[in-house]
């Protein structure tokens, strides 16, 4: 009896568990779905949660762009190093815009996202950051998680205490963000606009450019930021704030390099190539076309040394073309084909110099 008192009891509690795992897994899975974008190298979720955190704008660049935070990993111009994100502040009363930027180049700057900061007439703050369409396409908004208030049902039968005459339907309000380091700043008399003063190839002592780190790897470090806030792509978040979004996106920064990057699909061959091992492939000396191209002699592959991919390569087409007569039909000019193999470096040399003078290699594989 008491066995199956405790089966049923393990049942009961796998069935109750089933759904919160499975709403966790569709949620998990929403928030890490990759764009096959640049914006998939920078988690505005992370990037909000560091935001908020900060006590200054200036604190809150320095972060953002800090190795050991690993909430950067953008990488706007493909050179594998991860590029310098500047904050500049705009402000319009008690709108603030914080935009994310990039110079891409000397001449071109794109913006990343921007964090929209209002508050109301009843002195209530509203925080949110949307990604730049360039970066994450279009509506791919983040903002705390709201707070549901129930609905309440009026009961003209009750005659309590505290009687409820009135219904009122069910709706969210925004988490107050008041109490947030940064914007206890923004909104205090001692407030002071930030106005970087970094640009293409000047930046921050504290900056280094390190290397990117891949794609999988950076969004499983980073998805713990992702506990307060929803939002992204198939959600229903929307601007609260547009009139100060439409401000912004009249002077919107948008770099002709990131776009044309997204045409060809550099960015998407790029995260999934060659920053899992954190070497590419095209820098390793490539040893299999080498050999294949030289003829099996059975001791050319010893006695020549490889000298890279090009080196061996072109060596193989010029030396191996004056030498391999030498093994059917110059018997008179060798008294045995072994022994000019075994003494290729010697014999061959004097024979082979017309063909090495043409190729310009000045010698079997003599290294420069």
């Amino acid at each position: 009896m008491k066995k199956n008192t405790f089966s049923f009891i393990v049942l009961v509690l796998s069935l109750l568990s089933c759904p919160v795992f499975s709403q966790t897994g569709n949620q998990t899975a929403n928030d890490t779905a990759l764009l096959g974008l640049p914006g998939d190298n920078l988690d505005l979720f992370a990037a909000l949660d560091l935001f908020q955190k900060s006590k200054t704008i200036e604190e809150f660049e320095k972060s953002l762009n800090e190795e050991k935070t690993g909430i950067n990993n953008l990488d706007l111009n493909l050179d594998n190093k991860v590029d310098f994100i500047k904050v500049v502040t705009k402000q319009k009363e008690q709108d603030f815009t914080f935009i994310l930027q990039v110079d891409v180049t000397e001449k071109e700057v794109q913006d990343v996202a921007v964090i929209l900061v209002s508050k109301d007439k009843d002195g209530k703050v509203a925080m949110q950051i949307v990604g730049d369409q360039d970066l994450y396409g279009k509506d791919y908004v983040v903002e705390p998680k709201t707070e549901p208030t129930p609905a309440v049902t009026a009961n003209p039968a009750y005659t309590g205490a505290d009687p409820v005459t009135v219904s009122v339907p069910a709706s969210t309000t925004t988490v107050i963000v008041e109490t947030t380091p940064i914007v206890q700043y923004v909104y205090s008399p001692v407030y002071v606009p930030y106005y970087p003063p970094y640009h293409y190839a000047y930046y921050p002592p504290y900056f280094a450019a390190f290397t990117v780190m891949a794609v999988g790897a950076y969004h499983h470090n980073n998805y713990y930021h992702h506990g307060g806030y929803y939002g992204g792509h198939g959600n229903t978040v929307v601007i609260h704030n547009t009139n100060n979004y439409n401000n912004y996106n009249n002077s919107r920064n948008s770099s002709n390099t990131v776009n044309h990057n997204n045409a060809n699909g550099n960015y998407n061959r790029n995260n999934a190539s060659t920053r899992q091992s954190g070497a590419s492939a095209s820098t390793r000396p490539s040893t299999g076309t080498s050999s294949s191209a030289r003829p099996s002699t059975g001791t050319s592959a010893s006695t020549r040394p490889s000298t890279g991919t090009s080196a061996s390569t072109s060596q193989s087409k010029g030396s191996s073309a004056s030498t391999r007569p030498s093994t059917s039909s110059s018997s008179s000019n060798r008294s045995s084909s072994s022994a000019s193999k075994s003494n290729y470096s010697s014999s061959s040399a004097s024979r082979s110099m017309g063909s090495s003078r043409s190729m310009g290699g000045g010698g079997g594989g003599r290294r420069r």
